[in-house]
């Protein structure tokens, strides 16, 4: 891995901003592409990116998925080995009122990225997809050896999408492509839109929180460190076609063509209820509880089957909630301690 050319694009985001700090650490030259845009505060990426920025290894690219032109300049000029694109328009909810943002984003935008690593050629291309592309699925644990044709809402479909167009650009032209489809990641610099941040928020200032299905959820809460080791671990795994890919019993995690989908999880679904008694407890504060119906996009449960990727890494998610949680909540307090 040392002093490999990686692209990240969404660095100044939640995840790509993980992964690029791990990457410079572990010696890679990491190109992190972000537009900074204002879906939620933007002083919390330029935080991030300020952090990433202190890396010698570490080059900044203001740019936007959906100018073709300046992402095949970048392309161009820096000759990637590895990309790994975690740029999207994130938030199941959000794309209940501004779905065309998820269109410019989700699709436009991967498909640049497709038709650059078409003409100049990575090595890699890791993309993220979501555990939302489930959808109506209801056996249990998900695994990406089952169809999931089924969307509850558009960002799903998009992520389905993008796995479609992966697949369609591996097959053409030979890129090798890995999808990841996380489950609920959380931890320190997260997303002020996720449940943990809002959640912490509202706790500390004494107002309610809403508790969606009336508490009767399950997720595969996933820490943000465990999820970019396997992504680290993934990098040299240049996936291959699969010799004993049957077209008549296709199996959707593989191909005849370079490619592969996996699961990242922790593989154990916590209760919300749980969820939000371990925040209480770390924060010695009990919360206000307005509880709510099931929104429209969401499911009831999501659990990660993670046998196929535990088996190509030799690594499973296993922080617990309680870590977890304590760790983001260290880091809350902290961050936002200093901006007061």
């Amino acid at each position: 891995m040392r002093m490999k050319r990686i692209l990240v694009t969404g660095a100044a985001g939640f995840i790509g901003f993980h992964l690029s700090k791990k990457l410079v650490e572990s010696g890679c030259e990491v190109d992190g592409l972000d537009n900074l845009n204002d879906y939620y505060d933007i002083r919390l990426k330029q935080d991030r990116l300020a952090i990433l920025q202190k890396h010698p290894g570490f080059n900044f690219v203001h740019a936007d998925l959906k100018d073709k032109s300046r992402i095949d300049d970048v392309f161009r000029e820096r000759k990637f080995q590895t990309v790994v694109n975690l740029a999207a328009q994130a938030g199941v909810r959000y794309s209940l009122t501004n779905p065309y943002a998820y269109l410019d984003s989700n699709l436009t935008g991967f498909l640049n990225i497709l038709e650059a690593c078409r003409f100049f050629r990575p090595e890699h291309l890791i993309y993220a997809s979501s555990s939302s592309v489930y959808g109506a699925n209801k056996k249990m644990p998900f695994s990406v050896h089952d169809n999931v044709d089924h969307p509850l809402a558009l960002y799903a479909a998009t992520k389905k999408s993008n796995e479609l167009m992966a697949h369609a650009y591996s097959s053409l032209y030979g890129i090798p492509v890995t999808g990841l489809r996380f489950f609920t990641v959380y931890g320190p610099f997260g997303r002020p839109d996720m449940a943990l941040f809002l959640f912490t928020k509202a706790i500390l200032e004494d107002k309610p929180i809403d508790i969606y299905n009336f508490g009767k959820m399950k997720r595969d809460f996933t820490y943000v460190d465990d999820i970019v080791e396997c992504m680290e671990r993934l990098i040299p795994l240049i996936p291959s076609a699969n010799a004993n890919w049957n077209a008549l019993q296709p199996d959707p995690a593989s191909s005849f063509a370079p490619y592969r989908l996996y699961n990242i999880g922790n593989s154990q679904p916590v209760e919300l209820l749980r969820f939000i008694e371990v925040l209480e407890n770390k924060i010695g504060k009990k919360a206000v509880r307005n509880f709510l119906p099931l929104q429209d996009g969401d499911v009831e449960e999501t659990y990660a089957d993670i046998q196929d990727l535990e088996k190509v890494i030799g690594f499973k998610p296993a922080t617990s909630i309680e870590t977890g949680i304590e760790k983001f909540i260290n880091w809350y307090t902290s961050y936002y301690k200093a901006k007061a």
